[in-house]
């Protein structure tokens, strides 16, 4: 039977980042890719002006370290917030569906004046989230400890 890694065994702490502005964002992008998650584990909050999301994320921090050990490849549990929100749209999913599982390929920020701008979080399938914000103010945290990734695979993207 196997057992689940560990933080230790990464050599890694949880992640926990703090997004201020557009370079930021594609940080963050990119340890989000390939985050699974079910459509019940998104919320909007439109009086707090939050949007959040718990997903299962691959730690693509720990792949080279999986690689050169060769042991499982991991996911963990991870809150993806957007702050300073006000409005939130999407398109190409079935929003009535809570046990969608949905696929987030990327994070991208365009600005617009003075500040504000909007995300857009695509998901595979030609899904797409659209955030309308004030401002870049995001967190991304683990919040579980890295168990081995079901598949056992990392995420494949060919050309």
């Amino acid at each position: 039977m196997s057992q689940d890694a560990s933080f230790e065994d990464g050599e890694e702490k949880p992640l926990r980042l703090k997004g201020e502005a557009a370079e930021d964002v594609t940080v963050i992008s990119s340890l989000a890719q390939d985050a699974v998650f079910p459509m019940a584990e998104m919320s909007w909050k439109p009086a707090q002006r939050r949007f959040a999301m718990l997903l299962n994320r691959f730690r693509w921090e720990d792949l080279p370290a999986a690689e050169r050990r060769g042991r499982d490849f991991e996911r963990v549990r991870a809150v993806l917030a957007f702050d300073d929100v006000t409005k939130v749209s999407s398109s190409g999913i079935d929003r009535t569906d809570p046990e969608m599982v949905l696929s987030l390929l990327a994070v991208t920020w365009h600005a617009g004046e003075d500040g504000a701008g909007r995300f857009e979080l695509t998901l595979a399938g030609d899904g797409a989230i659209a955030l309308e914000a004030e401002c870049v103010n995001i967190t991304f945290q683990d919040v579980t400890r890295p168990y081995i990734a079901p598949s056992r695979k990392s995420p494949n993207h060919p050309e």
